[in-house]
């Protein structure tokens, strides 16, 4: 036995999304986003929406509800700007800040930490189509919507996070073009996009700061380290190419103020001079989604030459994703050895599987348990080493619409039956539970 005792104000709970659960994508005045749209075009694999998705915009309250009795004392959401602001500028949508204001109420009196998001990928339609993150008329807006939500709910909401994987917003929307917006832009696209969501970051930062105090501000990033497939020369140059684009574009920008080295040739162009200042802020609090690592070869013919290689794994989730849990401890290790040990909170971490319901209603997910067992653990040992670990989320409380999947792939863990909209809580849940409560978890 090696029972290890977390801290007591250690953070256990769930992330989720506003597109992927909220539905009601048509009432109280919520605009068009770059989802709709994109789903509209026919481009989500099951042929499904968000429409409805969980209905979490009529059943939040049930939601809530499950996180009490689990014992969860922390919940990251995101607030989607579309139903805030409809034109992603201009008029403010009051119904929409009034369901925020219906839920933090809601999470605060169930003694649940309220930690909003301020962008989870639903960009109003009307910023796309002004360029979105191709360009910099999105960075005035996104500061502008983080002031008008904040003058809301920063009374209450404490925890502030901008953006979540802008990394995956600039590599898939706008760079291979498999999620909204869609486009095929390769090398130049991503790093565009990722540039102006790190400019636009810095300004919300920027704006919280001068005009609240008392906030805890953070942001989100995806972080997977890379390793190359060989020791071959070539593989390991894409390993380390590939590090600097999904990794370091987005996290040197926040931490350190710079433009990875291998990527400042490439980024000329659009970094214009004080832009690595803009960019840099010194956060509170460092949100991480980890899911696995990347194992990359060189392969021409996909972006910075860089492609997919042997993960050498014996265990793999429904999303064809290896289970490397010893990733998450590594890159802990990392923040703490290479970053001055900053505050980091684990803000995803979580796996689909093709879940079984039993005749009973039941789901004895023990491929689900095993990975977040293996995670935790890897946390923990974190914690033991002197890792400035506050949280674990998992991702995600709900089975929910994922993205270009729709809602094929099931994320939660706690079953949402989409035909009833009924929840059942999953053994994932349960095990997860009884952590939260007792705070000890054996590291063995």
């Amino acid at each position: 036995m090696a029972l290890f005792t977390f801290p007591k104000d250690f953070l256990w709970g769930a992330s989720t999304a506003a597109y992927q659960i909220e539905g009601a994508i048509h009432e109280d005045g919520r605009g068009p986003c770059v989802w709709d749209t994109f789903t509209e075009a026919g481009r989500i694999q099951d042929g499904s929406s968000a429409a409805v998705a969980c209905d979490h915009y009529h059943r939040w309250a049930e939601d809530t509800a499950l996180m009490k009795d689990a014992g969860f004392n922390a919940y990251r959401f995101s607030i989607a700007w579309p139903r805030i602001l409809p034109s992603g500028t201009g008029a403010v949508n009051a119904a929409g800040l009034d369901f925020y204001d219906r839920l933090v109420d809601g999470l605060l009196a169930d003694g649940i930490r309220p930690m909003a998001c301020l962008y989870h990928w639903d960009l109003p339609q009307p910023l796309e189509d002004r360029g979105g993150w191709q360009g910099r008329e999105v960075v005035g807006p996104f500061a502008d919507y983080a002031r008008i939500v904040a003058a809301r709910l920063a009374d209450r909401v404490k925890d502030w996070m901008m953006l979540n994987e802008p990394n995956v917003v600039a590599t898939h929307g706008y760079g291979t073009g498999e999620h909204a917006p869609g486009h095929k832009l390769g090398e130049t696209g991503i790093l565009r996009a990722l540039h102006h969501q790190n400019l636009a970051q810095g300004a919300a930062l920027r704006a919280l700061s001068a005009e609240h105090s008392g906030l805890t501000l953070g942001t989100v990033i995806n972080l997977q380290p890379c390793r190359a497939e060989s020791d071959r020369p070539q593989d390991v140059a894409a390993a380390a190419r590939w590090d600097a684009v999904w990794n370091r574009v987005a996290l040197d920008g926040v931490m350190r103020g710079k433009i990875p080295e291998l990527m400042a040739e490439r980024m000329k162009d659009f970094v214009l001079p004080g832009d690595e200042e803009a960019i840099r802020f010194p956060i509170d609090l460092l949100g991480i989604n980890y899911y696995s690592r990347m194992t990359m070869k060189h392969e021409t013919g996909h972006p910075f030459d860089v492609w997919w290689g042997d993960a050498h794994c014996d265990r793999w989730t429904a999303m064809a994703w290896p289970v490397q849990p010893d990733g998450l401890y590594d890159l802990l290790m990392e923040f703490r050895r290479d970053y001055g040990n900053p505050a980091v909170f684990v803000a995803e971490n979580g796996a689909a599987y093709d879940d079984v319901v039993t005749p009973d209603g039941q789901v004895h997910d023990a491929e689900r348990v095993a990975f977040l067992r293996d995670h935790v653990a890897s946390v923990g040992r974190a914690l033991a080493d002197g890792c400035n670990v506050k949280g674990y989320l998992c991702w995600s409380l709900l089975d929910n619409f994922e993205w270009a999947f729709g809602l094929s792939k099931r994320f939660g863990i706690v079953r949402v039956d989409y035909d009833t909209l009924v929840r059942t809580p999953k053994d994932s849940y349960r095990f997860l539970s009884e952590v939260a409560k007792s705070g000890q978890f054996d590291l063995a």
